[in-house]
């Protein structure tokens, strides 16, 4: 989809989250600014209700709300977080010993020890937190996809939260909020973000297709939102391909599109780097369909399968099978998606 994801372009403000238990709580914290822990099922909303808080809660947004996705750490190498633009410069020097103190011809720079990701995450967030907010008293930091976080980060985090805890405010998004270590979860208040119901999907939708002038009617809207059983981002982006496809979001333009979102073409593209050893390139278009289109792992393997199933015969669909729900049982536990289904492309290019 080269089109700008409306899951980007109509993001919501406070009033617009559809759950209305958790704009309560949400505008609450704007008034008096706590630490959070947002907790629900993917595609709730809960990355979106921490950005609708920080727009609410700062004059200056860009520079007092600092996003940072766990899985861009603890899913990478260490090679590529001291890469990433994003964190280079706080890892600048920090993160290996000096070439010149290893050769022996300067012993005065001795730089730290070869950190772990741990030790970079924690120092990336003990930096971001130590910064004067820009505007107003206090700036918010979101820690998303928290759910496949090592225990021995956790505690770092926490001596961090309590180090800064007067001008930073901390959001810790997880859909399994019973990975987090008990300091964290008694030094934040819980929100729920619980997954809308159609009627409330539908209320969202006809907002956005109001705003893009996109002829609709509730029929179409309604099987949208029932389509994304629950999941928001992924009822939006049924929408928006639809409308892309049809110029309409009606019963019949929905129906006859909505397949198209399984993005066949970019899976069969994926299997085919995976089957013959690409695995980097086969990642690539997983992050794709993970990131840029915004589905979970659970409906990638959904697509893997399909695309399985006229491709495969025998023992080898079977593999793929026994494959699927080896990696859909462990993302049950609320590791990362990224790691697991990578993990089923690894095995399909075994033999390359």
């Amino acid at each position: 989809m080269d089109a700008p994801l409306w899951t980007e372009t109509h993001a919501p403000t406070l009033a617009e989250l559809p759950q209305a238990d958790a704009r309560e709580y949400l505008a609450r914290a704007v008034e008096e600014p706590i630490n959070l822990i947002l907790q629900g099922p993917p595609g709730s909303g809960k990355t979106a209700a921490a950005r609708a808080l920080a727009r609410e809660a700062h004059d200056d947004v860009d520079n007092d709300f600092v996003e940072l996705n766990v899985a861009d750490f603890f899913d990478r190498t260490k090679a590529e977080i001291r890469d990433d633009p994003r964190f280079s410069h706080f890892l600048q020097g920090q993160t290996a010993f000096s070439k010149q103190y290893r050769r022996g011809s300067d012993q005065r720079k001795k730089y730290k020890r070869e950190w772990s990701k741990r030790d970079m995450i924690a120092h990336v967030l003990k930096e971001q937190a130590g910064y004067a907010p820009s505007s107003g008293t206090y700036k918010t930091i979101l820690l998303d996809n928290t759910e496949g976080i090592r225990e021995d980060f956790q505690h770092a985090l926490r001596r961090i939260m309590e180090q800064h805890h007067r001008t930073t405010q901390f959001v810790i998004a997880t859909r399994q909020p019973s990975k987090l270590i008990p300091p964290i979860r008694s030094r934040c208040f819980p929100v729920s973000i619980r997954a809308p119901s159609s009627a409330e999907i539908a209320t969202v939708l006809e907002r956005i297709v109001e705003r893009e002038g996109v002829p609709y009617d509730a029929d179409g809207l309604e099987f949208v939102a029932g389509y994304a059983n629950g999941d928001l981002r992924r009822a939006i982006l049924a929408a928006q391909t639809t409308a892309l496809e049809t110029d309409e979001i009606t019963m019949q333009s929905a129906y006859e599109t909505i397949g198209a979102v399984g993005l066949t073409e970019e899976v069969e593209t994926m299997l085919d780097a995976a089957e013959t050893g690409q695995f980097t390139d086969a990642r690539k278009t997983l992050d794709s369909l993970l990131v840029d289109e915004g589905l979970s792992g659970s409906e990638v393997l959904e697509e893997i399968l399909a695309v399985s199933r006229k491709r495969y015969q025998g023992a080898d669909l079977a593999r793929i099978h026994r494959l699927a729900a080896d990696v859909e049982f462990v993302m049950l536990e609320g590791t990362s998606d990224r790691v697991h289904v990578s993990r089923l492309l690894a095995e399909l290019g075994r033999e390359a």
